[in-house]
């Protein structure tokens, strides 16, 4: 199963690697004001600071801020495999820190256990059923099965949509997927 995942981990970086910046732009504009049609006010939600090719979330993570949702990121703990979170008010607070992901180190704000109504997921790959393809390491899996009740949204460029994402019992699957194209998979 792990070959057969980094082979499709390899297609799908390939794939996202074709587009142009001003497209992948353009598309991530896009997928962001897609995925804010989903968030209503309050919601406090986890997100991502994007890298390299993801799909770029800054436009999201601008909106949740200028709308007032209380905006949460991910700081990956390599000791533990795990992601510690905290709240962010200045999107400059976010400096590249472990694996090269914006993180808010020296500007951290606690989050309590259950504070989080939806996490927003970086992927390699999808397919239709809801499947997510991460990078290998497990740290949104591990976090997921903590917070089973929270909103799973994860943001793709269209062609990184896979026929099958192999899955093990431990991946856990999304209830959105959303593309520049609109919902790709909505949980029923």
């Amino acid at each position: 199963m792990r070959e057969q995942k980094n082979k499709l981990r390899n297609i799908m970086r390939e794939r996202r690697e074709l587009l142009k910046p001003e497209e992948r732009a353009l598309k991530s504009e896009i997928i962001c004001k897609n995925v804010f049609s989903i968030i209503r006010p309050g919601q406090t939600v986890m997100g991502f600071a994007s890298k390299d090719i993801e799909v770029d979330t800054k436009p999201l993570l601008k909106m949740l801020l200028e709308n007032n949702n209380p905006l949460v990121v991910p700081i990956i703990v390599k000791e533990d495999v795990s992601l510690r979170l905290s709240y962010v008010k200045d999107l400059a607070d976010l400096v590249p820190s472990t694996f090269g992901v914006p993180e808010p180190i020296g500007n951290e704000i606690p989050v309590p256990d259950g504070a989080v109504d939806i996490v927003i997921l970086p992927m390699l790959a999808f397919d239709k059923k809801g499947g997510r393809l991460g990078y290998g390491s497990g740290y949104y899996d591990r976090f997921l099965e903590k917070y089973p009740d929270v909103i799973k949204i994860a943001l793709a460029f269209a062609c990184q949509e896979a026929d099958e994402v192999p899955l093990e019992d431990n991946d856990v699957p999304m209830d959105f997927v959303i593309t520049e194209n609109g919902v790709a998979f909505k949980k029923d």
